[in-house]
């Protein structure tokens, strides 16, 4: 297996290969981000979740990796169910192969993977039920107890199984990030005090992965669970998983980065209040624990959201959304009764969330893609 992972020297070295990208800014660093800070990380990575299990399939998707690898992208995506464990594979191959050649070092480039729901190997089997019985359950891996809508599952066992395979299928020695996948899927089974204790254990072994040399850092990865309002039953607290991850851990805890869709249709890290910060409520973009709260002042969220150009968004929208209420407030009075007064104004008509199951935000960057399943089959 290849040895190291990614570092300060070897990112800066990767980036200066790129001078063009370079100098527009295309490389950053999450200066924010305890132990993370020094790295330098492409704004645009590379995700491997689409595409049939097919050895066509693989092809491409080495080709697409080496061709990423050798345009300045520094940072790849995936998950041990992503294709059946053959995306892993996949760059792992590729990396293999230009690490041979001398086109690139290990610590360049950071590679992050997820685990928490089941997988196939290679193919589907015949009989999925019985393949899943022999592999985990037999085994003693998997508990069915702790198995919520017959296909998640994040129980300490599970995760280090899965771990291991992800190492040997990616030829690391150490998986620089690690995400609990979509750990928001087991709220649907079970009550918020099973769940918390189950991500505290999830990362107790986390983090004793990080200190045997495993894995770099770690985070969750999710769908839906930063993008809903916090009544909603699959909300997170971003700032009680900091919190869960202090209790296991201290300061120097390794949970610093999280997953979630960010973009034109799903914008809600940007513009959904749900996240506290303190006494107060922010988006996730901007949540950031006050450096009174815990010692570490650690922002949990998107790097970019410190960018000048995020803030010119931002109050560029704010005008755009006042005028848009202004017009709205208008056209609204003209067509109300003369005696009707509305002390609180229009309300704004609240869109329908996508149920569409896409893929996630590069997590290290802060903005990939979220992975929902689709095609899975439980025990």
């Amino acid at each position: 297996m290849l040895s190291g992972h990614a570092s300060a020297a070897g990112t800066a070295r990767y980036r200066d290969r790129f001078a063009n990208l370079r100098d527009a800014g295309h490389f950053r660093q999450a200066d924010h981000v305890p132990g993370v800070s020094q790295l330098w990380l492409s704004s645009i990575g590379l995700g491997t979740y689409l595409g049939d299990p097919s050895d066509a399939a693989d092809q491409s998707y080495m080709a697409a990796i080496e061709a990423g690898l050798l345009s300045g992208i520094n940072v790849l995506d995936t998950a041990i169910n992503y294709r059946h464990q053959r995306s892993e594979r996949n760059i792992g191959a590729a990396l293999k192969q230009m690490i041979e050649s001398g086109e690139l070092h290990r610590d360049e480039i950071l590679i992050g993977t997820k685990a928490g729901y089941l997988s196939f190997d290679g193919n589907p089997p015949p009989d999925p039920r019985a393949y899943f019985h022999r592999e985990y359950v037999e085994t003693g891996v998997l508990d069915p107890a702790e198995l919520a809508g017959g296909m998640h599952c994040m129980s300490a066992p599970y995760l280090e199984n899965q771990i291991e395979r992800s190492r040997r299928n990616l030829g690391l020695e150490v998986i620089d990030l690690f995400y609990i996948h979509n750990p928001e899927s087991q709220l649907a089974d079970v009550s918020r005090e099973v769940f918390r204790q189950r991500l505290k254990d999830a990362f107790a072994l986390l983090e004793k992965l990080v200190k045997v040399g495993k894995l770099q850092f770690y985070g969750v990865a999710t769908w839906s669970a930063f993008r809903v309002a916090d009544s909603s039953r699959d909300y997170m607290d971003l700032a009680e998983l900091a919190k869960i991850a202090h209790e296991v851990a201290g300061e120097h805890h390794r949970f610093r980065f999280i997953q979630l869709p960010f973009n034109l249709a799903m914008p809600e890290a940007y513009g959904l209040v749900n996240q506290r910060v303190g006494k107060e409520k922010n988006v996730v973009a901007l949540s950031r624990d006050p450096p009174g709260d815990r010692g570490d002042g650690q922002r949990h969220a998107l790097p970019g959201a410190a960018h000048p150009g995020f803030a010119r968004f931002r109050r560029q929208r704010s005008r755009n959304e006042d005028r848009r209420r202004q017009r709205h407030s208008v056209l609204a009075l003209r067509a109300w009764p003369s005696n009707f007064v509305n002390r609180d104004g229009p309300k704004r008509a609240r869109g329908r969330e996508s149920e569409t199951c896409a893929d996630q935000p590069h997590s290290a960057a802060g903005m990939e893609k979220a992975v929902h399943p689709d095609k899975r089959v439980g025990l």
